[in-house]
């Protein structure tokens, strides 16, 4: 089969989402199915059965695609420091710190990893469907457009263009992006999808001729407006969060720094009716929530110095219910921070931690990556661990009174831990199966696509 590249008009079209319910639908069709993005730029990572590192969206996607994760879906990984500065993973490892200009500098190289993983992904899978980045036809950036041009003319790939609706402009945006489209990008275009779509669908029947006609490409589907509760890209997408309330029993305050990452850990959370969460950008009294939670960071002493800055971090140390960290907010609980080496920060630095936890965090290479089943709080839970920070004592996890927490992701999303957990703040927790919901929304999103699609001309067009 021929490969299949997903562009969007802009960012945030949907091009992840509606790749993640493409790779269900393929695969329920029998087809051995991968996705793929050359570059990606996110906070929100994920780690392989080899012990890679690759965006937590690459992750999703080959979950929905019924395979194991592996480094070769996401060959270039951009982590963000700030400052117009990055962490640099190549195939699934650290590279290195640069400006994004250095980074530029070195696109041969970038091009020839992109290159290799996307060929091996040919080889290992029936179809692979590429993610595009932003829009295809950034002209100042074309020449480094390693997820939309790269891909699409080097493997020649059969193209569906994604236009948001909600945002308005829908023609404007799909007309002057098909104007300035490649035209090796253009001929390969199989047709367009209308994403999130609000009201009745027939209201836009007109537009859909309109398109097809006066645009010359076809419509192959509208889809209804449907968030999806799991893995969200980057952290404002973290305000499409619909939480599921019901009868709240835990109100739980997430300490919202500026270098938030893996907030999939947060998922679980928001999916739980019994859970209340709250996203803390300020200070504010945290006397009124049952748990103070402080999740991933990217940059740890620096969001703890933000805590410092704006006076929570006094009101955690005041805090008298439950306080959980995890990996950079489980680092934020311990005495002293130490990046001698700079690895995190642009500098070597040290901070004082919130001091709940009596040990040290020490920064140090390699970068630990791993993926497995581990003993925590006395329970079997599935995890993974992203983190460049040692703490001596308490390596994976430290548990006393009220104060808890662990450098594994996933923790939550074990029923049995959470449920004990949280029954001990409040008894009339109930907790429910958050496997069985997870792929209900995959599946779910899958069949909206299916349903609203035309995916016999997408096989057509993918056989020819």
């Amino acid at each position: 089969m021929k490969p299949l590249a997903i562009f969007g008009t802009s960012s945030d079209a949907g091009k992840t989402t509606i790749v993640m319910a493409l790779c269900r639908l393929f695969a329920d069709r029998g087809i051995n199915v991968a996705p793929f993005k050359a570059q990606n730029v996110s906070n929100n990572s994920a780690v392989t059965k080899e012990g890679r590192e690759i965006s937590r969206a690459q992750c999703l996607q080959a979950e929905a695609a019924r395979i194991e994760p592996s480094y070769w879906f996401n060959p270039v990984l951009l982590k963000s420091y700030g400052n117009s500065s990055v962490q640099v993973i190549i195939n699934g490892l650290v590279y290195k710190n640069q400006g994004v200009a250095d980074y530029y500098d070195e696109m041969a190289f970038l091009e020839s990893q992109v290159q290799h993983a996307f060929e091996r992904c040919q080889q290992d899978y029936e179809l692979v469907i590429a993610e595009g980045a932003g829009s295809p036809v950034e002209l100042n950036l074309l020449h480094k457009d390693l997820s939309n041009t790269f891909v699409a003319k080097t493997f020649h790939t059969k193209n569906i263009l994604v236009a948001d609706i909600e945002r308005g402009g829908v023609f404007a945006s799909i007309y002057g992006t098909l104007e300035l489209m490649d035209k090796t990008l253009r001929d390969n275009l199989i047709g367009v999808i209308i994403n999130k779509f609000r009201g009745d669908r027939r209201f836009f029947d007109e537009g859909e001729r309109i398109i097809a006609e006066r645009f010359g490409v076809p419509v192959l589907g509208v889809l209804p407006f449907q968030p999806l509760n799991i893995d969200m890209e980057d952290s404002q997408s973290l305000q499409n969060y619909q939480q599921r309330l019901g009868d709240i029993k835990i109100r739980i305050a997430v300490l919202a720094y500026h270098g938030l990452s893996n907030y999939n850990d947060l998922d679980v959370l928001m999916a739980d009716p019994c859970c209340y969460v709250e996203l803390i950008h300020g200070y504010r009294p945290l006397a009124g929530f049952d748990m103070v939670l402080l999740i991933g960071s990217k940059t740890v002493i620096r969001d703890l110095r933000w805590l410092k800055e704006n006076g929570l971090y006094t009101e955690v140390q005041q805090f008298k219910g439950a306080v959980f960290g995890v990996c950079g907010g489980y680092q934020m609980l311990c005495q002293t921070l130490h990046d001698p080496n700079a690895l995190e920060h642009d500098t070597p630095t040290a901070e004082t931690g919130l001091g709940l936890i009596a040990d040290d965090v020490v920064y140090q290479q390699p970068k630990i990556l791993y993926r497995g089943l581990y003993t925590l709080f006395s329970y079997p839970i599935k995890g993974y661990e992203i983190h460049c920070g040692r703490v001596a004592k308490y390596p994976l996890y430290y548990q006393q009174g009220r104060i808890a927490g662990t450098h594994v992701h996933g923790v939550f999303d074990n029923d049995r831990f959470r449920t004990d957990y949280f029954k001990a703040i409040n008894y009339a927790y109930q907790g429910y199966d958050y496997a069985t919901y997870r792929d209900a929304q995959i599946q779910g999103f899958a069949d909206m696509v299916a349903d609203n699609v035309d995916m016999d001309a997408i096989m057509r067009a993918l056989s020819d």
